[in-house]
């Protein structure tokens, strides 16, 4: 019983979430107490609906991410959703330029590195090499 439950949630969180990270998958084997209260208060700040629309907290989530300087791929799945939910590669790109005065060039560079695996920008190159 405890296993189904355990795959039950992780199913009903991928349902709500659109994604799953290993993170999630690893807490339902090891420590399912903990992912359960984990969500409760993730569920409370971030998915569950309140005032702000998906499409803004996935923004913001990104920008979050790319301040504290979390893994490419952590935000590239916050950047996938806000597109998802109607953001313009424009809106995240202007978005993440925010980090620069607050979190510094080098954290933009780890958003700006996933939003381009995300969004296969365009490029202006030199006339000459």
């Amino acid at each position: 019983m405890v296993e189904a439950e355990k795959q039950a949630f992780v199913d009903k969180m991928y349902r709500e979430r659109g994604y799953i990270l290993d993170f999630h998958k690893v807490m339902a084997a090891e420590d399912f107490d903990f992912l359960k209260a984990y969500d409760q208060l993730i569920q409370a700040g971030y998915t569950k609906q309140r005032t702000l629309d998906a499409k803004t907290k996935e923004i913001i989530y990104a920008v979050i991410l790319t301040s504290v300087k979390a893994s490419v791929d952590h935000i590239k799945s916050h950047i996938k959703l806000a597109l998802d939910y109607g953001a313009t590669k424009k809106e995240v790109l202007e978005a993440l330029e925010i980090c620069i005065p607050a979190a510094s060039v080098p954290a933009f560079m780890i958003g700006f590195e996933a939003w381009k695996q995300v969004v296969s920008p365009q490029r202006v190159e030199p006339s000459q090499p």
